[in-house]
């Protein structure tokens, strides 16, 4: 029998001792040995903050994308060899592109939004400057900064990749190592990803290590800048989070538990509307996916009590069509549970659930087993079980008991306020689903129960052709819930790098702020050059560079020519009379000439390094322009993010960020905003090493 090598300290090591064995989920013969007894477990957080730390806080956002990128792009090229692995545990095709192409898309994820909105440097200034005196030479802003620790996280069996990347992704942008520890049922297909990604070299060493086995005395060597995720059954967390070491040091600890998911038929949906067709399927597909063994499965089916009759026959029969059986044939459409174990304790909630007054409607009972293909009866298959719930306002097991299989239970509502409450009684989900093509409907049950709920899906006829579905976490969304769901939070863009990261509020000068944020502010020193910045390089401009313009004064033929031009006529521009009775008291100009005319003013018009406008942010009218005022720009280089040159015949060039001040005699601002323009680069990637362009890409 093969045993499974952890990842520790730069080697594959396997422990001695308490071995446990890893069976084959549907052929239930044993396959891996797993020991992490007697391995250096303690030292492996210093290895993480010495090596692997020290060596992605080094690196910039825009470097630990492209890293990120790399990786993710090695994984795909490799996904056939954990495809095969996956079969191991059970799960389908279709089960597997979930868990590992689903996984990697998370890390393209992240390595985009990161490519697109994190600066190309160590340190993330995360707002604006914020005054604190009044001439504004007192300001303070807030940054964030990696933390010189390590993330430990334990996963759940259900995700071995997924699971894995989702937290992986965030943390290693926030310049932070990470220790896995996957459930042992299924570690051999984390094992195996973390061996891709180790053998190919893309990461720096000490970014990530792999214990396969238990975590032994690994708490008690955690320290404040450390932190700890979870994902699992909501007692195993508890005991965890309440660890002392945990508490004496205050080390984050974020918890994502299994929960009592809903899905509710709103009391409009009648079986004739496409609605009740989608919210069948969406049932089913919840129930069968992954064999039921997701966080984020449909337990509780809500429906009105006028239609449970057409509801239950509809499920049984969309439920007696799955195809149970081999994972490995693509007809089979729900595979087996990962083990015996699981097996045997999915059959004892369903005999709870049972024994407090739900009726069995269909499964429930390994006898009722039907496989296909060489499926062996000695594998962890359990049938879609469907139960009913005749009194769910007074049965309180069915929503406290989960069976984290194939299994759901269906129950009525007389109202929607009644809906309501029966949702509220799960005491907080991961997700919960409305099907209904009632507005009102919608507004009345999403206000109600969103606060208990970290994700809730409203689903019509319009939505369901594009819909990812009711469990399927994105990577832009939040993914975890409060009460029984854990109370965590991960994903939802770059707010889970944040998780990672040390937010720090800053205060001093403008000048001080700019150039520890390396990010030019308001207020802060300039520098003035007789060449203009637009024809300056990528690499040539600095923070700080600045342009005074010219004057213009502002004519009543500018504001009549640029209201034909546009078609603009709005009153407070072009009625004399309807603009003295307006809050301005006489005829001012359009705010988007303001705008053109400030451009007119800082652009330098001839071929340079400026190839073009990529946008503008945050424009504020701070104050009117009539006729007659004089107007003077202030453009001052802001920030710069180098892009990345992705083949030889791409002209090379960064993205930088100018601050624009449009002023008016007063030398008072009466337009702000920022202008984004791609520049050349004088230095190209693949003019560099061949390393550097592979790491690159």
């Amino acid at each position: 029998m093969q045993q499974l090598t952890s990842y520790i300290c730069g080697a594959w090591v396997y422990g001695q001792g308490n071995t446990r064995t890893i069976h084959h989920a549907v052929s239930g013969e044993a396959l891996y040995q797993v020991s992490s007894e007697g391995l250096p477990l303690a030292k492996s957080l210093e290895y993480a903050r010495e090596k692997g730390g020290k060596a992605l806080a080094a690196m910039t956002f825009q470097q630990r994308a492209q890293m990120m990128k790399a990786v993710a792009k090695h994984l795909l090229a490799n996904k056939d060899a954990l495809y095969a692995i996956s079969t191991e545990t059970g799960a389908t095709r279709s089960d597997g592109w979930v868990d590992i192409e689903g996984g990697v898309a998370t890390l393209f994820s992240y390595a985009g939004l990161a490519g697109r909105e994190l600066p190309d440097d160590t340190l993330w200034p995360e707002d604006e400057m914020i005054p604190l005196s009044k001439q504004s030479q007192f300001v303070a802003r807030h940054v964030l900064t990696s933390r010189p620790g390590v993330a430990l996280h334990i996963n759940a069996f259900n995700f071995p990749c997924w699971g894995m990347l989702e937290k992986l992704a965030p943390t290693w942008m926030a310049g932070m190592p990470a220790i896995i520890k996957p459930a042992t049922a299924s570690a051999q297909l984390t094992q195996a990803m973390v061996k891709m990604i180790i053998d190919s070299g893309l990461v720096p060493e000490g970014a990530l290590q792999l214990i396969c086995g238990g975590i032994g005395d690994l708490f008690d060597h955690l320290d404040y800048q450390d932190a700890v995720t979870f994902t699992g059954s909501a007692h195993t967390g508890q005991m965890l989070r309440a660890h002392p070491r945990l508490i004496e040091k205050s080390i984050p600890f974020t918890m994502e538990a299994d929960s009592l998911n809903c899905c509710i038929l709103g009391e409009d949906v009648t079986p004739d509307m496409p609605e009740f067709g989608i919210f069948i399927k969406e049932v089913v597909r919840e129930m069968t996916v992954k064999a039921g063994q997701k966080c984020t499965a449909i337990r509780r089916i809500i429906v009105p009590a006028s239609h449970v009759e057409d509801v239950r026959q509809a499920l049984l029969k969309r439920l007696s069509g799955v195809i149970v059986g081999d994972p490995r044939l693509p007809e089979v459409r729900m595979g087996a549970l990962i083990n015996l174990e699981q097996r045997d304790e999915v059959q004892a909630k369903v005999n709870a659930l049972r024994n407090s007054g739900c009726e069995l409607l269909c499964g429930g009972s390994l006898d009722q087993r039907v496989l296909t293909g060489n499926s062996h009866s000695n594998g962890a298959f359990y049938p879609p079980t469907l139960l009913y719930c005749a009194d769910p306002m007074t049965n309180q097991v069915v929503h406290s008991t989960e069976a984290f299989g194939p299994v759901a239970t269906l129950m009525a509502y007389q109202d929607t306020e009644q809906a309501i409450e029966l949702a509220m009684m799960g005491q907080g989900s991961l997700v919960g689903s409305l099907v209904t093509a009632d507005e009102q409907i919608a507004v009345q049950v999403i206000r109600a129960t969103a606060c208990a709920h970290g994700r809730m899906l409203v689903l019509d006829e319009a939505a369901s052709a594009e819909s990812t579905g009711h469990g399927s976490p994105l990577p832009m969304l939040a993914h975890g819930g409060p009460g029984r769901a854990g109370g965590g939070e991960e994903l939802g863009g770059l707010r889970a790098v944040k998780h990672y990261m040390q937010r720090t509020a800053i205060q001093g000068s403008p000048s001080m702020l700019a150039a520890i944020g390396r990010e030019w502010v308001r207020g802060a020193k300039v520098k003035e050059e007789p060449i203009h910045p637009f024809r300056k390089y990528f690499e040539q401009l600095e923070m700080g560079d600045s342009l005074l313009t010219a004057r213009r004064t502002v004519t009543e033929a500018d504001i009549v020519n640029f209201a034909c031009l546009s078609g603009d006529h709005f009153y407070a521009h072009m009625d004399k009379v309807g603009a003295a009775e307006s809050l301005f008291g006489e005829r001012v100009a359009h705010g988007y000439f303001v705008v053109s005319a400030a451009a007119g003013l800082f652009v330098d018009g001839a071929v340079g390094p400026v190839l073009a406008n990529y946008g503008m942010e945050n424009l504020r009218f701070i104050e009117p322009v009539k006729i007659g005022d004089t107007i003077q720009v202030r453009l001052t280089c802001k920030k710069k993010i180098k892009k990345v040159q992705k083949t030889p015949e791409d002209k090379p060039h960064g993205v930088v960020m100018w601050d624009v001040q449009v002023l008016n005699q007063e030398q008072q601002p009466v337009a702000l905003y920022s202008i984004l323009t791609l520049v050349e680069r004088l230095q190209g990637d693949f003019s560099a090493s061949v390393n550097s362009s592979a790491s690159a890409e």
